[in-house]
């Protein structure tokens, strides 16, 4: 992803927070008829695709509450208001999402609504002809009620739209800090005085799911912006002409030098090798370690997963901390969100449905219960829970916005990064070789 496109989802994002007064939307819509008459003596054509059974498919990865019982109910409520609709939920955790999509897409079937992260899967997904254009829909009222739309758009065309934007941070059990006499740290050598502090109180510093690859990527992901900031990851990440960097430059070798030293520290949970991201949520959450990367859904998973379903009593949240010597700022953010994708063969029932589902009312839930940061404005102001107004105002102080490697890219070089950065964690590479290995995928593709 360049820099505009970076910088401009920055400025959408902010916008979408700030203006929480602005262009309020109507709470709920009726389906809007695509072939209406001419005549007004002609029977509604809204009337008579109502009479129409209707089945839509839509797959998501919220397997936790509140955000499971929340859609599940936006989903039963929509269908009692259209009794027509046959909402048919697949509802799977985030490493199974993507295999069984992967499949199916191959196949050419495709879900009618499904999550999505925008960009790099979704370019692909448009490449190959499996996603419907939905800018039209967008123009006007609905549209201009939603932040973050450019996340979801490819060419210039809306495919998708987000529900959810906000920022990978740091997660931070107070308590234990107190326990060890810690603050929070705001440079990279206080961060790693901290976690050898923890660890001779006898508390494991950092939990992570390395298991799944992707937790572990982000520590990665992240001092690589600290350490090269803005032009790094662009100039690696560019294409043709345009690239003027590589992924064997010196901020990617030298965050891999810098995760290597919270390894040898032996500053992870025991078993953080194969642990998933549940289990690293379970972990934190159960006040078996002090902090937690991860992002905006990490508390109400933490709480999830834990043995009383409450999670860390006395949580707090804090910026990744600025590399001496790099050119990032501790304000930059590595962050994205979720969104829904349409299926090239989605019913015109299913983008009213997913416009019911952005709709301020229901983007005013997802703020209350803390299912995430709404992207719909004037939803921000129903934040309750204190620790996604933390993320909101990271989000909003924010002086760059980098989306997730590993979603900014080709699906395929999602998982390269994930593979390699893995190794560093697994110590059966060296930080060259895995700057080496990326650069080497990322030129195959």
């Amino acid at each position: 992803m360049t820099k505009k496109l970076s910088l401009l989802l920055s400025v959408v994002i902010i916008s979408a927070l700030l203006l929480a007064a602005c262009g309020t939307p109507a709470a709920t819509e009726a389906p809007v008829a695509t072939d209406a008459p001419a005549a007004a003596t002609e029977a509604p054509a809204a009337t008579e695709a109502a009479a129409e059974p209707v089945t839509i498919t839509w797959w998501h990865i919220t397997t936790k509450d509140p955000g499971l019982t929340e859609f599940q109910k936006m989903a039963d409520d929509y269908m009692a208001m259209h009794p027509n609709v046959t909402i048919e939920l697949t509802i799977l955790e985030n490493e199974a999402f993507k295999t069984k999509l992967t499949t199916v897409m191959q196949s050419g079937e495709v879900p009618d609504i499904f999550q999505s992260w925008g960009q790099g899967g979704m370019i692909e997904q448009v490449n190959a002809g499996l996603l419907k254009d939905i800018t039209a829909d967008l123009e006007g009222e609905w549209g201009d009620s939603l932040g973050a739309l450019d996340a979801f758009a490819v060419d210039g065309k809306s495919y998708g739209v987000p529900w959810d934007m906000g920022a990978v941070t740091f997660w931070y059990n107070k308590d234990l800090f107190a326990q060890a006499g810690v603050e929070v740290p705001t440079t990279w050598s206080e961060f790693l005085t901290v976690c050898e502090t923890l660890k001779a109180a006898g508390i494991t510093p950092i939990s992570v799911g390395a298991g799944d690859k992707w937790p572990g990527m982000h520590i990665w992901a992240y001092l690589v912006s600290r350490i090269g900031g803005a032009e790094a990851f662009s100039a690696a990440a560019a294409s043709g002409d345009a690239r003027t960097g590589s992924f064997e430059d010196e901020a990617f070798v030298q965050a891999g030098y810098e995760l290597k030293k919270l390894v040898d520290g032996g500053y992870f949970q025991e078993g953080f090798l194969g642990a998933t991201h549940d289990d690293m949520n379970a972990t934190f959450g159960n006040g078996k370690a002090a902090m937690e990367l991860g992002g905006q859904w990490s508390p109400s998973v933490q709480a999830a997963n834990s043995a009383d379903t409450l999670g860390v009593k006395n949580l707090g949240m804090f910026n990744f901390p600025a590399v001496e010597g790099g050119v990032g700022l501790m304000t930059d953010i590595v962050g994205g969100g979720n969104g829904f994708a349409i299926g090239k063969d989605a019913p015109a029932e299913a983008i009213d449905f997913v416009k019911y589902l952005t709709n301020l009312e229901n983007q005013k839930i997802v703020a209350s219960t803390g299912m995430g940061i709404p992207v719909a404005k004037g939803a921000s102001e129903s934040i309750a829970d204190p620790n996604m107004v933390m993320v909101a105002d990271a989000v909003a102080n924010s002086t760059y916005y980098q989306l997730y490697f590993d979603q900014v890219l080709p699906s395929a070089m999602g998982s390269i990064i994930n593979d390699a950065v893995q190794k560093i964690f697994a110590g059966t590479a060296t930080p060259e070789e895995v700057a080496a290995e990326i650069e080497a995928g990322f030129l195959a593709q």
